[in-house]
């Protein structure tokens, strides 16, 4: 299935059915947000999948404002450096390389819609990164890579934009990586039984229709899989909680010279059986 939250006279939590949006509440749900459908897991979208089956579609997806497919999660974290290439690149930018995983926080005020403008803000280099996000399921404590994917509820394209002269104020790059509206996800949530493997998505970035960035999930250094048991050995991972996998090589700091994002340029993001984001560079 393919979830969505869309706005009508509020925001509403949908599926995707054909060409067109069954309104989730509408047509009966017993969950009224994505992150309580994300909680109940399985049982939650086999009720659902019948539900839309039997329902018409409300709203074609074409005349749809879609929003961030949920709701605010707890955490939203990202890994850094993830995909070796990316990791080439970033060495010539003086990044060293790390024994472990590298995270960092976005803060949750940064998310916003498949097809919301990007307000740089204050920032004179600000730079685009397609990710595959995944979002939890049911909450992970301490689990084995083996167990790991059974805690995802489902995927989504990311763009894990970054204000680069704020992002190394400080080492924990939170700073310029959680610029309000830095953080589109989207168009929807595709559930896990619908990717059986998540390391094998092709994924690309355009800027103003050029190609920057094109690899396979394929190429990830850690595995989701292993991002979820690492992360898990320290902290729970909740229902609702988004994980940005890594970006590939090509990224706008890393050209030669620095190509930066500007006022009116559209970052596409797009993943291969998930979806696209596009996103338009907003005027100050």
């Amino acid at each position: 299935m393919k979830f969505v939250r869309f706005l009508l006279d509020i925001p509403r939590i949908g599926a995707v059915k054909d060409d067109g949006i069954v309104d989730l509440v509408a047509a009966g749900s017993r969950w009224q947000t994505i992150r309580e459908i994300a909680g109940a897991g399985k049982d939650a979208i086999d009720e659902l999948a019948d539900l839309v089956a039997n329902a018409d579609a409300s709203l074609p997806l074409a005349d749809a404002t879609l929003l961030a497919p949920i709701e605010r999660p707890g955490k939203y974290l990202a890994i850094g450096m993830n995909y070796a290439t990316h990791l080439e690149e970033a060495a010539k930018l003086g990044i060293a390389r790390s024994e472990h995983q590298i995270w960092f926080n976005k803060q949750t005020s940064c998310i916003a819609g498949p097809f919301d403008e990007i307000d740089p803000g204050v920032t004179e280099k600000l730079d685009y990164e397609v990710e595959l996000a995944a979002v939890i399921g049911k909450s992970a404590k301490g689990v084995t890579s083996a167990e790991a994917l059974q805690h995802v509820f489902g995927y989504c394209v990311a763009n894990d934009v970054s204000a680069r002269d704020w992002q190394f104020h400080a080492p924990t790059f939170t700073m310029g990586k959680s610029f309000d509206t830095h953080g589109p996800i989207g168009p929807w949530i595709v559930t896990a039984d619908e990717v059986p493997d998540p390391q094998g998505l092709a994924l690309r970035c355009y800027v103003n229709g050029e190609l920057r960035q094109e690899n396979n999930t394929i190429a990830m250094i850690h595995t989701l899989a292993e991002q979820i048991a690492y992360l898990s050995t320290a902290f729970t991972l909740e229902s609702g909680d988004l994980i940005a996998t890594g970006t590939p090589e090509g990224v706008g700091v890393a050209r030669e010279p620095p190509v930066f994002l500007a006022p009116g340029d559209v970052v596409r993001c797009e993943i291969d059986g998930i979806g696209a984001i596009e996103n338009r560079v907003a005027q100050n």
